[in-house]
This record gives structure tokens, sequence and C-alpha cells, in this order.
């Protein structure tokens, strides 16, 4: 049996109900019940139904909706409802069938039009309510950047993330109240960026590298010197060939298992959106490396549990792809596999005989791909230059069918 819809998600802009299609205006103004933030109230105010402010916390949101089934309900938001707004978060929860989406022009779409960049060239980011050291993973050359930020401090962080890594020549653009009588816009370079501007606002970064400027690609194999270390850790050369067989997949989860200064978690989040990482690591000295690493390259939601495998594993969320890089056993392995995903992936490295004895044993068990990897680096040797070995390191991989 069809449900009919009774939840209306509104994209409001700032010319209020002027800029809604007759239909869009039509709903709003029959509404019993409207749910927004006090701005989406002010841009409406003409209207006579029953206001709600959003609930706190915010996830009590659904709860209030469902509450309300059965009356005319709308919920205001800014722009796109799907775009970085809280019509995804109510999608999730309500069936798709009970809603009826208004979008407006998003800010992205104003935000380009202001700049007369093309959107199909450019990344889009939010940083609203989520930490600002995310945006750091996409600081690349010639890359343009739209930004949702999070208030009137947030340019001046970014501005300063960017003069770090040496892109302060990047030009920066903040727009305000965009499509309404306010609408403001302020120019300058990351290096010497000094705006006051306001809280509500969109950003736009063309990023431009000095001669010396980090470059970062979101590829795996990032130098090792970008990593704080003990020296203990996966080696740029063999981390690369790791990433490639874990296979990283937008919103996938890893655990990586032994994170160490946690290498391969960072790079395994960076190589896809939204990708998802925890990593398990008994030390407290290596889980701060790890933690520092994930702030300084752009992966702060980094997941850094303390413990010993396998215990802890139990209750942990089931992954997509793991990888045993400390704490090999047969025991850990078995523990691990058992709650992969179908079509996960598994990758284990081991540089000493006895954890490759086991690699060795779970292949002829298992099946897979068994490789040796040796890495030599040039390297000075006196007057000359010669090859320095690093410890070949035996890699098992397979794939959970």
């Amino acid at each position: 049996m069809s449900t009919h819809p009774w939840l209306h998600i509104v994209g409001i802009g700032e010319d209020g109900m002027d800029g809604l299609t007759p239909a869009t205006r039509a709903v709003v103004e029959a509404a019993e019940v409207i749910i927004g933030g006090e701005r989406h109230h002010a841009l409406s105010e003409s209207l006579t139904a029953e206001r709600l402010a959003w609930p706190s916390p915010f996830d009590a949101l659904i709860d209030q909706l469902e509450g309300l089934k059965g009356r005319r309900v709308v919920v205001l938001a800014t722009g796109d409802p799907l775009w970085y707004s809280v019509g995804a978060r109510i999608g999730r929860a309500i069936p798709p069938g009970e809603i009826t989406y208004h979008p407006q022009l998003s800010a992205f779409q104003l935000a380009a039009a202001r700049m007369g960049w093309s959107m199909a060239d450019l990344e889009t980011l939010t940083v609203h309510g989520r930490p600002v050291e995310q945006m750091i993973a996409f600081i690349q050359p010639h890359q343009r950047l739209l930004i949702l930020t999070t208030g009137a401090e947030t340019p001046a962080q970014i501005a300063r993330f960017l003069t770090e890594r040496g892109f302060g020549e990047s030009r920066m653009t903040v727009l305000a109240a965009m499509g309404g009588e306010r609408e403001e816009r302020f120019d300058g370079l990351a290096k010497d960026w000094s705006h006051e501007v306001p809280a509500f606002n969109t950003l736009a970064v063309e990023c431009i590298a000095s001669p010396e400027a980090a470059l970062l690609p979101r590829v795996p194999g990032l130098s090792d010197d970008l990593f704080q270390h003990d020296g203990t850790m996966t080696k740029r050369e063999v981390r690369a060939a790791t990433l490639a067989k874990l296979m990283p997949m937008r919103g996938a989860l890893l655990w990586d298992i032994g994170t160490g200064c946690g290498s391969v978690a960072v790079e395994w989040m960076r190589a896809a959106r939204y990708a998802r990482a925890i990593g398990i690591e008994p030390r407290a000295d290596r889980r701060a490396m790890a933690a520092a690493n994930a702030l300084a390259l752009g992966t702060p939601k980094l997941d850094l549990r303390d413990g010993t495998v396998p215990a802890a594993l139990e209750g942990l969320e089931a992954p997509d792809a793991i990888f045993i890089g400390g704490g090999l056993s047969r025991e850990t392995f078995e523990a691990a596999w058992a709650a992969l995903r179908p079509l996960g992936r598994l990758v284990a490295n081991a540089v000493t005989l006895e954890s490759e004895a086991i690699l060795v044993a779970l292949h002829k068990e298992y099946g897979g791909d068994l490789v040796k990897l040796s890495v030599h680096r040039a390297e000075p040797v006196g007057p000359r230059t010669g090859w320095r070995p690093l410890m070949p390191v035996t890699q098992w991989s397979l794939i959970k069918r």
C-alpha cells in the first residue's frame, strides 16, 4: 500500500518566500507546522503556521517529525535540501514515499555562478559542523574548491592551512547572503587573509602552489617524511602496494590492526570520499602520532582505539577492508576474516620469519595472493651513491567471496 507524502522539505534562499515557485509557495502557505532554524523562520515570517525550532540534540528531529505525522508539515532548509543538508538526514530515516522535496538553488550553484566556475571542474566540500581539517586532503595545485564553512573564523583557518603547505598565493573569496539584499563578497590571498566575514558564508578557493609547496595527492604513496613516526611504519612503496590491494572506496570502512603511526589508515581515508577507518593500537605514543598525522593530512575523523587483538575487534562495525600490520596471528586473522563483509579485502604484511610462516600457512589454506616486496633506495655511500635495501615485506592479500 502506497503512502501519500505528508512531509515537505523545502529549500529556501535569501530572497525568502519570493524566491519559491508558485507551487512550492502554496505548499508552505498551507502548512500547519513549519520546522526550521531561526534564519529560516525569519525568511518566512509572514506565515501563521505553528513554528518549531530545530530540536536539541538534533537527532531528536526524526522522533519530532514522526510525532507530527498526519498534519501538514514543512521543514525549511537552506538551498538544496539534499546537498549537505537536513533533507538527506531525514531521508535516511523516513521512507521516501512519505516525503516531497522542493529544491532551491544551492549555495554551491550560486557561488559557482558568482565565480564563473564550471561545477564539473571543482570540488564541493562542507566543514559546517565538521572538523575544518577535512579540507586539507583537497589542497592540490590548480584545484578549485567551494566550501560551506562553519563560521566567521573558518576562512582564516583555511587560509592558514594553505599558507603552511606552500599555497599562500591561493585566491580566496568569501560569499555571504547570496541572492539576498545583503549579499557581500570578500576577496584576498591566503597568505595575508584578514577579512572579518559574516558567520554564514561559502568560501571559494583557487589553489595556487609555490615552487616549495607540499604535494599531497590523494593517490596513496605519500612521502614517509610527511608522517610523524618512530621508524616502525609501512614505508611509502609498500604502503602504495598495500592500499592498491585494500581498494579504498567511497564510504567504506577499514580496520587497521596495529595501526602504528596511522599511515595506512590516513592514506585509505584520503583516497576515497567519506572513507572511514578504525585504527587499533595498544601503544599510547603511537596513537598520539597517528592522531597528529590524521589532523595534519586532512583525515581528522580517524577513529583510534586502545587495545590488543583479537579482543579489541569485538563489537566493532563490520569492515569493508582489513589491514593487519601488527599483532599478526592465526587467531587474529580468523576473527578478522569472520567479521569482514562479503567482497571485503584483507591484506597482511610480515617482515619477520615467524610472521611470514603464518602467512605461508594461511595462504595454503585460504588462497589469495602471496608476494614478496623488496625495495632499495639510493643513498650516499661516502662520496658516491649506492643502493640501501629496506627489510623485505611478505604480503598476503585476498578477497572474501
